[in-house]
């Protein structure tokens, strides 16, 4: 059995859940939920897949800087919908994301114009298009006698908590 895996608030952590072939469980930001493969590619179909995910967060991170820009100008964007398509021809081709934009409320044709630019300067828009430096480390598993399994812990923090 594997040692629980602390969630971290700073960092991203993907474990495998054991549950078909490429099923795993995604710890972000004190959320928690599954990616995984469809089932037409040998997965469960339980989750995004990789891909998606990046596209989840070209999308999420094209709303949230048009609402920022939104507030900080007072336009009145009621509603920001964006969708997100990712193609390639090839393994070594370019990657392509589509991104289709739809503002809502009472914007007029320069303001829609201006949101439209700003969708260009995203971050992660501008991640994907410079590119990014990934460095992969190898970290050890930790000894499982320093890691004490779930009911062991338990036990040990109910004794401490009836020494009183």
């Amino acid at each position: 059995m594997t040692a629980a895996i602390e969630p971290d608030l700073d960092t991203v952590t993907i474990a495998e859940t054991g549950v078909g072939r490429f099923q795993v469980e995604v710890m972000a930001a004190g959320a928690t939920f599954l990616a995984d493969e469809p089932a037409e590619a040998g997965g469960l179909g339980s989750g995004p897949n990789p891909y998606d995910l990046l596209a989840s967060a070209l999308g999420a991170c094209t709303a949230m800087t048009l609402r920022l820009y939104a507030v900080r100008k007072g336009w009145p964007l009621e509603r920001v919908i964006v969708r997100v398509l990712h193609s390639r021809a090839a393994l070594q081709a370019r990657d392509r994301f589509a991104r289709e934009i739809t503002l809502e409320g009472p914007l007029d044709g320069a303001q829609q114009r201006r949101l439209l630019e700003i969708a260009e300067r995203c971050p992660v828009h501008r991640t994907l298009e410079r590119g990014a430096e990934i460095v992969s480390v190898l970290a050890q598993p930790p000894a499982l006698e320093e890691t004490p399994g779930p009911s062991e812990s338990h036990m040990r923090d109910m004794v401490a908590a009836c020494r009183e």
